[in-house]
């Protein structure tokens, strides 16, 4: 998420007022639009990283498979906040805008979960930079095992 996402949201949140799929007052339009821009750059850059980690060839083993993990997973987040967007766009420009916050939410869970693979997995891999690097590949494996549990009870939970 962009620098500029997360501070809209945060004003947002301290307003009192949904961040997204709010169209009430001109302001929480273009803040609407703005978080929409941001998730442009996110789009564009996500999968240039994407090709990147699958490109580089300097990297551990370990670290490796985390990162390509954290980035196609990160991918899906894109894709449920996609989803997310369409229906509460399309509820709220209806008339109906808390249908809009109620339904969008639902995949909130997916979305958080997914979004943050990017940060836990290689985050593990970093941590253990100094171990043996076949006790690191299998802890990323083991990681990327459990995160994918918890991605499916996500899903299960929505």
């Amino acid at each position: 998420m962009s620098v500029v996402e997360v501070a809209l949201v945060t004003l947002q949140v301290w307003r009192g007022v949904p961040s997204h799929f709010n169209f009430e007052t001109g302001f929480d339009t273009a803040v609407s639009y703005s978080l929409a821009a941001g998730g442009a750059v996110i789009i564009v850059t996500v999968p240039a990283f994407a090709v990147a980690a699958w490109r580089t060839t300097n990297l551990s083993p370990g670290m490796t498979l985390a990162l390509r993990f954290g980035l196609v997973v990160l991918f899906a987040a894109m894709v449920v906040g996609a989803i997310m967007i369409a229906d509460g766009v399309t509820l709220a420009r209806g008339g109906q805008p808390q249908l809009a916050y109620t339904t969008a939410g639902s995949l909130k869970l997916v979305h958080a979960v997914t979004m943050h693979a990017v940060l836990v997995v290689p985050g593990l891999a970093w941590l253990l930079r100094h171990a043996p690097e076949r006790r690191r590949t299998k802890a990323v494996q083991a990681a990327v095992g459990v995160y994918t549990l918890l991605i499916a009870g996500a899903v299960l939970a929505s």
